[in-house]
């Protein structure tokens, strides 16, 4: 049987504002960039996607769909590696990456559609569906409305949510005391510093939020400073789990990180390691060294790999991205009952672009 060929790649970048302005403790921001990728094949196009700068988007259309556009649609690692390949001069880590993995989850997404099957089932599915814990809580938030949106996802059913600390540390412990008092006594409550701590800094303020109940800190130091990562893991109050990740674009990477014994969670991100290749193989790492990991925002394409892994833990509910996800995507739905559940009737991701509605973004 003759395999289909990849016909061509589509590549274009939507800049889509906040609703509200937003920061974390190190950055603030009111615009989020999509770069959304098609790849033709058969008569089926296959939809891919990162959160990036719009020069990803250039990557793409003078190097890497020359590179994908011929290749045997049924062999996306050999994709896959090809591309990897190619960017080695222009720096794989951030970027390049985020490129390759707009490419390679169209591609696997063109291949599940080929083949008529949902992308979880053409993986391996292990799971019916993965817990989600809702994220925002931005630096930039008033109390009140922190508060408002950790009661809103606690109604529906989610109960584990995501702040941001480490733009104005004194103010830290008081926001998140507003968080517990918001979801009550019950509920999860994480924290996520994205690096603003030093190291004595985030020691001290893992033994106050351990008082409100926080049970995980991300990025409390930076994510390279692998022995400090490390340091505040082994001192970290019992039940408080230390993660990171998220910038983690290949194999090597996490091998570091993992180790360096520097998380307790890994957190990948298939929009920014290599796509569904790098993620499932990222997936595959943490099962060998018996460490759980979870999904980095992106939570409609992280839906159904997570579906396929039996050692994730649950997928970043991410304000920003859930709610472009949801305006641009077709097929994109809101968890129920604390659960993304991946459509097994619909082929691939089960989600289609919104080309018209998406229009007034494009950049």
């Amino acid at each position: 049987m003759k395999q289909p060929k990849i016909e061509r790649i589509q590549v274009a970048a939507y800049r889509v504002p906040t609703d509200g302005p937003e920061g974390d403790g190190t950055l603030r921001w009111d615009a989020t960039t999509m770069i959304v990728v098609h790849a033709h094949a058969g008569g089926e196009r296959g939809l891919g996607y990162t959160y990036s700068h719009e020069a990803a988007a250039e990557l793409i259309r003078t190097k890497l769909a020359e590179i994908a556009t011929g290749h045997d649609a049924m062999a996306v690692s050999a994709c896959w590696e090809a591309m990897a390949g190619i960017i080695r001069n222009f720096g794989r880590a951030g970027l390049a990456f985020q490129a390759i993995s707009a490419v390679d989850t169209a591609l696997w997404d063109l291949k599940a559609k080929l083949l008529g099957l949902s992308l979880a089932n053409l993986l391996g599915q292990v799971r019916e569906a993965v817990p989600v814990y809702g994220s925002g809580g931005f630096t930039t938030y008033s109390p009140e409305r922190l508060q408002e949106q950790f009661r809103g996802w606690v109604g529906q059913g989610i109960t584990r949510v995501k702040m941001k600390v480490g733009s104005s540390p004194a103010k830290d412990v008081a926001r998140v005391r507003a968080a517990r008092e918001a979801i009550g006594p019950e509920a999860e409550l994480f924290v996520d510093a994205n690096g603003a701590y030093d190291r004595k800094q985030a020691l001290e303020k893992a033994e106050a939020f351990r008082e409100h109940g926080v049970s995980w800190f991300e990025e409390p130091v930076s994510s390279d400073d692998l022995d400090g990562l490390r340091l505040l893991r082994d001192r970290a109050p019992a039940g408080m789990d230390v993660t990171a990740g998220e910038y983690g674009h290949d194999l090597f990477y996490f091998r570091r990180m993992i180790e360096a014994g520097a998380v307790d969670v890994l957190q990948p991100d298939a929009t920014r390691c290599g796509g569904i290749t790098g993620f499932m193989q990222a997936g595959i790492l943490c099962q060998a060294h018996g460490l759980p990991f979870s999904a980095h925002t992106a939570p409609a394409l992280h839906a159904h790999p997570c579906c396929a892994l039996p050692n994730a833990r649950h997928v970043e509910y991410f304000h920003d991205h859930a709610r472009i996800e949801e305006m641009l995507l077709e097929g994109a739905t809101p968890p129920v009952d604390g659960s993304l559940r991946p459509d097994l009737s619909r082929p691939g991701l089960g989600l289609e672009f919104r080309d018209q509605e998406a229009a007034r973004y494009a950049i």
